[in-house]
Parts: C-alpha cells; structure tokens; sequence
C-alpha cells in the first residue's frame, strides 16, 4: 500500500487487491481496484484465487506482484507472458512451491526486500534488484518533549518472534511494553505460545496491548527508549526456523522515531541495524547478550540518544518510501528500456 502510494506520485499506479466487494476508488493520485476471488486457497487471505485478475491488469506497462508463490500472483505473471507484459515480483515470505522452479522462471525481475531475500529465494543475480522497504518519516518522527522510558516489541506473539527470549532477558526494573496480536498458531505446543508468554511476564512490568491503530503505534515509538525485535532461528518448541526474518519493517518505523534497535542478528535485520551506530545486534536467543544491551540502552539516555539520531538520518538518508519507489522505477525503467521522460 505504502509503495503504491509512492509510486502514484511518479507515474500512473493502479494497486489491484482482493476483498468480498469489488470495485474502484481513489486515493489521491493513487487507483485502488477491489477484485472480488472466487476463494482462498487453504483459506489463506494471501492465497486468493480471483479468475477476473487478468481482466484486471491486462493493459497495465509493467505489472509488480507481491508473494513470488501466490496463486494470485503466479497467474498475474502468466497473464503478463500471454500478453507481453514485464513483471517483476517483490516477495514477502510467504511459503509454497516453485513447481519444480517453474514459478521464478516466470518473472523478469526480482525486486528484493533485502540481499539476504535475494539468498532465500535463490533470485539470479543479473535479474535481481534490492529496493529494500520503507517507512514515512513524518508519522514515525521523533519528539523531544516527550519522555523515552523502557523497551517495546512491536509484531506477532508467535514463537519465531522470540518474545519469550527478550521476556527472560528483561531486566528485572525494566518496563516492557508488547504490541501485537495473538492466535496465529492453530496447533500445540505452539498454540500455547501466548499464555508462556504471560506466565513469563506475571509480577513483571509487562503490558500486552494487542493491536493498535496506526497512530498510537507511532506514539509508542516515540516514547520508547528501545525496540527490541529478538526474532530467533530455533523456537522454544525445538522448531527450527528457515527464514526468520525477511526484513524488519518495524525496525525502520522506530528508527524514523528516533529510536535505537536491539535486534537479533538474523535475515535481513543487520542490513538496517548498523551495530554500534543505530543500534546493537545480538545472537539469536542468547539471553544474557541481549540483557547486556538492554541494560546499556537504558542506563545510558546520552548514548540511547545519538543512537535513535543516527538511526532517525539512516532511514531518511536510505529507507522511506519514496527511496524504495524511486529504486523500483529505475528497476522498471531498465526492464522497459524506457527514458525517464517517457516514464513520467
């Protein structure tokens, strides 16, 4: 969505999504299409199955997919080929199968989230562009009135997120502050996952808020004296993760707030933590390295400052949105052999 909206203010952008109600609207200079699927496979909401696709986007100048494995966007790129269209793909984690490598082969561009998806996803390097992701850094900015005092998490209480780690690593005056949903493991031991985390926090200063909307996120980020995201490789259930993160959108989204991040060394993270510089990377559920950096962050507000600076010029310098829609349209630009001119 936000790289769509992006893009609108370049050149003319149609995002096409999924819904019960299909239509068509406007956001500024952004169109917004609603395709109405005719299911979702295994009941997956990324798994659409929408037969009125290529109708769609057949006269579009270049289609962009998202999820390299969809059904939606796996019959976006047989529509592209039918009709000579490019595509490229951004993918976004979500498993299945490359039928026997078939999938990638119908893409003519790869525009990665991080250098560590290309690797993931066995991308070809001449096809390969890293564009990265982004966050606006005027909802998510800094302010210096407001007082910064313990550590937030911000993602889904699953157990690759590693919450039970930083929850074991929390020192024990230190205030935690969890947003984020629960309920995303149907099947035990994994199911579960929500209530060890609040035994783990029980006469701790913990407080699950769930969800929040956009604004109060951005609160939060502002109030926070560190983020820490302690995404792990091995579960607390033994369960071995193969990509435990592709990115880390909400890194970006406290840096712009000037906040420092604690992160796992892990994916794509240490590609936007700069250790030392904007932050502190970790091993993975190492428990005692990550209490070290938390205590660091919080007993130090001088550092933690220059930090959350640092880490405020990093995103503006390389990671809003606008950067990642302006490394997108060079990524089409070369594919189309177009001159910018005609582009815009």
């Amino acid at each position: 969505m936000e790289l769509s909206r992006a893009l609108a203010q370049h050149v003319s952008c149609e995002l096409v999504t999924f819904g019960p109600e299909a239509g068509t609207r406007r956001e500024g200079a952004l169109t917004i299409r609603v395709v109405r699927p005719v299911g979702y496979l295994g009941g997956h909401p990324a798994r659409a199955l929408a037969s009125a696709l290529p109708s769609a986007i057949g006269r579009a100048d270049i289609i962009h997919a998202h999820h390299m494995r969809a059904p939606s966007s796996v019959l976006a790129a047989l529509t592209a080929r039918a009709r000579g269209i490019p595509a490229v793909v951004t993918d976004h984690g979500l498993q299945g199968s490359d039928w026997g490598g078939l999938v990638p082969r119908l893409y003519d561009r790869f525009l990665t989230v991080s250098r560590y998806s290309a690797m993931e996803l066995r991308a070809p390097r001449n096809r390969t562009r890293i564009v990265y992701g982004g966050a606006d850094p005027a909802r998510y900015r800094p302010d210096s009135q407001v007082f910064r005092d313990g550590v937030l998490f911000v993602g889904r209480l699953t157990p690759h997120k590693g919450v039970d780690v930083l929850l074991r690593a929390l020192p024990p005056d230190a205030r935690l502050t969890v947003v984020g949903t629960e309920g995303h493991d149907p099947l035990p031991p994994e199911r579960d996952y929500p209530k060890l985390l609040r035994s783990l926090a029980a006469r701790r200063h913990v407080e699950f808020l769930g969800a929040v909307d956009d604004d109060e996120l951005a609160r939060r980020y502002r109030a926070a004296a560190v983020l820490v995201i302690p995404s792990v490789e091995r579960t607390t259930y033994g369960r071995r993760i193969a990509v435990p993160e592709l990115f880390g959108l909400v890194a970006l989204e406290a840096m712009a707030s000037g906040t420092p991040v604690i992160a796992s060394r892990v994916g794509g993270l240490p590609e936007i933590v700069q250790e030392g510089r904007t932050g502190y990377l970790v091993p993975p559920s190492d428990v005692a390295a990550l209490r070290t950096r938390i205590l660091e962050v919080l007993g130090d507000p001088a550092a933690a400052s220059r930090l959350g600076s640092n880490a405020r010029d990093r995103v503006v310098a390389e990671f809003t949105w606008d950067r990642c829609a302006q490394r997108c349209l060079e990524a089409y630009r070369q594919l189309l052999e177009l001159s910018p001119v005609r582009l815009a």
